[in-house]
């Protein structure tokens, strides 16, 4: 294995773990809907950008914005107050980015123009990650890593009860929407990896995987990012020695590690009783 693969192997680390910690806020907030509806809306973005006439990188930028600006419109949004459920609101604006989607890829073919670099966003592939793209993984993990830092607390009573996080003075409102653009951005930057329909798989099973394991905001936090690179870095290596698709083996390896952790979890409740 030479050095051209060292950018596709930190790439398949760095988006593991990032997306790995993301999850234990997702599914532990009981919203795993919100990383589909975020990458989604992202597509949506890079759809409209390809029609625009931007193509290859340039597309991350509408894409970029597509995401933000769902994240934006879902922080604006206290389902308390509206009295809806908050996978609801996920559902409803999941169905217009998708609608937005399919609409922008048949313009697209009406007019003749090339759907391929929106098909490679939807697909995915880690072994097109290069430098620039490790670079762009790396800022959005840090960006996540210091919020996470700064914000410890307030993401942890958040995560309990955001009312009860309202009550007790921390600003809901303003912390969840920088963690809804931070989602925003780290999943879009991530989209090479296993892309956008896959990505999904990252975010639940190594957190699923995690609450199966261990218990503590701090450990959870730890664990899922360090199965979230093993699923990362470990599908790589698997699909290169085997020559098979590299976004399908880690999407396998993260499944299959979150079946091993109910197991394992199921057989220690068993030898506990």
């Amino acid at each position: 294995m030479d050095a051209f693969w060292i950018p596709v192997m930190l790439g398949g680390l760095i988006s593991g773990a990032s997306t790995g910690v993301l999850g234990v806020y997702i599914v532990g907030m009981r919203i795993p809907f919100l990383g589909i509806c975020v990458s989604h809306a992202a597509l949506a973005g890079a759809v409209l950008g390809s029609l625009a006439g931007m193509n290859g990188p340039w597309l991350l930028l509408p894409a970029l914005a597509g995401a933000v600006l769902a994240a934006l419109v879902l922080g604006m949004i206290d389902p308390h107050r509206m009295r809806v459920d908050t996978n609801t609101v996920l559902a409803v604006l999941f169905t217009l980015t998708m609608g937005l989607t399919f609409l922008g890829i048949g313009l697209m073919r009406n007019r003749g123009k090339s759907d391929n670099d929106i098909l490679g966003l939807l697909w995915g592939s880690l072994l097109f990650c290069g430098w620039r793209e490790v670079v762009l993984m790396l800022a959005a993990a840090l960006a996540l890593l210091i919020f996470i830092i700064a914000c410890y607390k307030e993401m942890r009573a958040i995560m309990f009860d955001r009312q009860q996080a309202a009550a007790a003075g921390v600003h809901v409102g303003l912390v969840w929407t920088i963690f809804l653009i931070l989602v925003s951005v780290v999943l879009t930057v991530n989209f090479q990896t296993v892309g956008g329909l896959m990505i999904y798989s990252l975010i639940v099973c190594p957190a699923a995987a995690t609450f199966q394991l261990v218990k503590g905001y701090g450990r959870s936090l730890l664990l899922a990012a360090c199965l979230g690179g093993i699923s990362g870095l470990g599908g790589f290596l698997i699909a290169y020695q085997t020559n098979l698709p590299t976004g399908a083996i880690i999407v396998i390896l993260a499944s299959l590690i979150a079946a091993l952790a109910a197991i394992y979890r199921r057989l220690w409740s068993i030898s506990q009783s």
